[in-house]
């Protein structure tokens, strides 16, 4: 047994008795502690527990069952994607942005091209049926992330049956969103300009489907949570933060929302065509005694947004449906992705009268081409900040551009960033088992927190 503390800094002073096991001395550790004492133990919780959403690391000093402080550890899954973009073009960008949040891609570039189109001054020209594609995917998106958070969250306290159903109802969006994208996850799709490709001939008929399907089983979660004293008794109480701990930490989402508090960028500061569409921004009210503000109000929060974003779903059906055939890309040619994107049975590529026109019909197109893939587009210097809601709360992105092909600087504001923030207002003073359910109610991914 050693008492030095080998992972301390140079003049850092150790607080407390630092004890580090050498191998078969457990009994001479557990014996001077007695003398002490002192029961508080540190007990490291990740990083790969498998309630964390993520490779997340939560140092917790307990007394007995009873959380006394709580700090998270992040970067363990950092990528360097920001520092990435700067040597990608602005359309590959969307490549890298789609990896932070992989639960929730669609917003990650979403946020980004929004901002992108800002410096180019294109806002105004996006294509409505591009617009249209956007909210769709986007809704849908939401509805898929809210079924991970809820189904992950039940799955954490023993509702093993949410999990099964939740991931069985993403598995037909997700195959909604292969068969238009190419992809399940990690799309690129939507990009500066508009959106990659059209939907595919069969794609108005599987999206009726789907909602159908959605309309069937979206009542089961609340049949199954809603009344279940054994899921309300883990869930009430746990993870209180009141509105004014979520506007001082820059809490927003759900979270936000559970307090009562009404804000929905997509109500407050419409984008995409949002102010179009009929649905109601949702603030949990209790109704029956109870203070809001806690994961049981945020999980019924997520229950009712996925009802709102199904009926913007089946807004965006009929308008694809009026539709049909107009161009989902600027036309300018100077920014414009020059490819003519298809889904086939091998995934997403250029479609055959596309390669066939570059390369056995004009030379211009096919350097166009070329140029314009390889080299990019210009942006006008200057910045933009451009913030949309996702299904965790507030998402946005800052680009900077100097001029050229490249991006100076990318920044995301992840909200699960945020969120983390304020683990031990929720936590510190509970018991280690309802570190869990609060965590599970922040619904971060860590890929969106670490970048």
């Amino acid at each position: 047994m050693s008492t030095t503390d080998f992972y301390a800094q140079p003049g850092e002073e150790t607080e407390g008795t630092v004890y580090t096991a050498m191998g078969g001395d457990w009994a001479e550790i557990a014996a001077e502690q007695a003398e002490r004492s002192d029961e508080i133990l540190v007990i490291n919780m990740g990083p790969q527990h498998p309630s964390t959403h993520g490779v997340l690391r939560l140092i917790l000093e307990c007394d007995g069952e009873t959380v006394l402080s709580i700090r998270p550890g992040i970067g363990f899954l950092h990528t360097g994607i920001e520092k990435n973009m700067e040597y990608r073009t602005w359309t590959q960008g969307s490549t890298f942005v789609t990896r932070m949040d992989y639960v929730a891609p669609l917003f990650n570039e979403a946020a980004y091209c929004l901002a992108v189109e800002r410096l180019l001054g294109i806002e105004n020209d996006i294509p409505e049926r591009a617009q249209v594609i956007r909210v769709l995917m986007m809704e849908l998106n939401r509805i898929s992330s809210h079924l991970v958070a809820i189904g992950t969250g039940g799955m954490e306290i023993g509702a093993l049956t949410v999990m099964t159903i939740g991931f069985r109802e993403r598995e037909m969006i997700l195959d909604f969103l292969e068969a238009v994208t190419g992809l399940r996850m990690n799309h690129a799709y939507i990009r500066p300009g508009g959106v990659a490709n059209d939907l595919p001939e069969t794609g108005i008929a599987q999206l009726r489907e789907l909602i159908a399907w959605l309309h069937k089983h979206l009542p089961e979660y609340a049949a199954f949570c809603n009344e279940n004293p054994i899921f309300k008794m883990r869930m009430m109480g746990i993870g209180h933060q009141d509105l004014a701990a979520c506007m001082a930490l820059g809490v927003t989402g759900p979270v936000l929302r559970s307090t009562g508090y009404d804000w929905d960028l997509r109500k407050q500061q419409p984008y995409c065509g949002y102010e179009t569409y009929e649905f109601d921004s949702v603030a949990w009210q209790p109704d029956d005694g109870w203070a809001s503000s806690d994961s049981y109000a945020r999980f019924r929060i997520r229950l009712e947004e996925m009802w709102q974003s199904l009926r913007i779903v089946e807004q965006c059906a009929d308008r694809l449906e009026s539709t049909a055939g107009k161009p989902v890309m600027v036309a300018d040619p100077k920014i414009a992705w020059p490819a003519q994107l298809a889904v086939g049975p091998d995934g997403q590529g250029n479609s055959h009268e596309h390669i066939k026109h570059i390369m056995g019909e004009s030379m211009e197109a096919l350097i166009h081409h070329f140029k314009l893939v390889t080299e990019g587009f210009r942006v006008p210097p200057g910045q933009a900040y451009v913030p949309i809601e996702s299904p965790k709360g507030e998402i946005a992105c800052h680009v900077v551009s100097d001029g050229g092909t490249k991006p100076f600087r990318v920044h995301m504001r992840d909200p699960g960033f945020n969120h983390l923030q304020s683990v031990p207002i929720q936590c510190e003073g509970g018991l280690i088992s309802d570190v869990v359910v609060a965590v599970g109610s922040l619904d971060p991914v860590m890929g969106g927190v670490d970048r």
